[in-house]
């Protein structure tokens, strides 16, 4: 279906794929990372920087457009991505139709494979920076657990999204977590936290976490080698032995070792294809554009935004800098516990 124009209830500027709509601000392609002055490092079209002190619980990662103006992550980055050939103006360049499935979506990327820090989208401070867990005082790290080493993907969340506890999903019975939806980036390449990257959406987990629904999209970025060869979940099946099997494994098992139970999924812990995923993507997207525009309980989201056109909570970026100004300064990386580093056998 070739993208049309429409004015939505933000008065925004929107990108129409049949009802699926993202406000048009500032869009991301394929993100590169490189070192660059005052610790910022740049992506085509957004920059992070770092403040405070690498594994500890003052670091953040902050994300900023090309311009250098500070944005939110969870509401700024819109969840679809722009294609070869679109105009920054807003008009559709003129190409071939287009079906769902050709959609690409933005992932802000948290962990990168194989690392252990649990890197996560902070949705309740101001900007929504990147930062580390931290439970019972202690930065979270998740283990080892053989033979998986740490995260076995690129590990991460669908911006403009957001799994509404206040919302009981009709199959599982679960409410939502009160996070953005998580991704699972299957590609060949490594990953840096606060990355932003292009994906196809290729199917979909039903994970139950302590009895609220946690979904996991499974996808790979488009510009991995094999994505023009992986459209849809069977296609991982064939091409990749084992790999889903592995997956359903490491979130089953994850918690174990900190004393916690197995996790439960639903469907019989069986992959949802990619149509349903996309459902799934549709209904958290239409989740968070009520959160922003106050139409829902926010359950503690912090809701600043700089782009989200008569949402309540938008603001200027004068005063997202002041903000993010009051971070500490970055600096020299603590060392991580050598605990991380052990193997554990469940």
């Amino acid at each position: 279906m070739r993208p049309m124009l429409l004015r939505s209830s933000f008065g925004c500027l929107t990108t129409v794929f049949g009802s699926f709509s993202a406000p048009r601000n500032k869009i991301v392609t394929q993100a590169t990372v490189a070192p660059h002055l005052f610790y910022l490092r740049k992506t085509m079209h957004y920059q992070t920087e770092e403040r405070g002190q690498p594994n500890s619980p003052d670091y953040r990662i902050y994300f900023k457009t090309k311009e250098g103006k500070y944005i939110s992550p969870f509401h700024d980055i819109p969840l679809l991505a722009e294609r070869p050939g679109d105009q920054d103006n807003g008009v559709p360049a003129k190409r071939p139709k287009q079906n769902e499935s050709e959609v690409l979506f933005n992932m802000v990327v948290e962990v990168p494979r194989w690392s252990n820090a649990k890197m996560e989208i902070a949705t309740k401070e101001p900007m929504n920076p990147i930062k580390q867990d931290v439970k019972k005082g202690k930065l979270r790290y998740v283990a080892n657990i053989f033979p998986h080493k740490g995260y076995i993907w690129n590990y991460g969340a669908l911006p403009q999204t957001w799994e509404d506890p206040n919302h009981t999903d009709e199959d599982t019975k679960c409410c939502g977590d009160n996070d953005p939806i998580d991704v699972c980036e299957i590609g060949s390449l490594v990953c840096s936290p606060g990355q932003v990257i292009q994906v196809k959406v290729l199917g979909v987990l039903a994970m139950i976490d302590e009895g609220e629904m946690d979904w996991k999209v499974i996808a790979i970025n488009s510009e991995d080698p094999d994505a023009k060869s992986l459209n849809n979940i069977d296609d991982v099946r064939r091409s990749r032995p084992g790999h889903l099997e592995a997956t359903v494994d490491w979130f089953r098992k994850y918690k174990v070792p900190d004393g916690k139970p197995e996790n439960q999924f639903g469907f019989n812990g069986q992959f949802k294809d990619k149509d349903f995923a996309v459902k799934i993507i549709k209904s958290t997207h239409e989740h968070w554009r009520a959160l922003v525009q106050k139409q829902t309980n926010s359950g503690g989201i912090d809701c600043k935004n700089t782009s989200c056109c008569e949402s309540p909570f938008n603001f200027s970026s004068e005063e997202a800098s002041g903000l993010v100004k009051l971070a500490p300064a970055f600096g020299r990386a603590l060392p991580v516990p050598p605990e991380v580093d052990k193997w554990h056998f469940v």
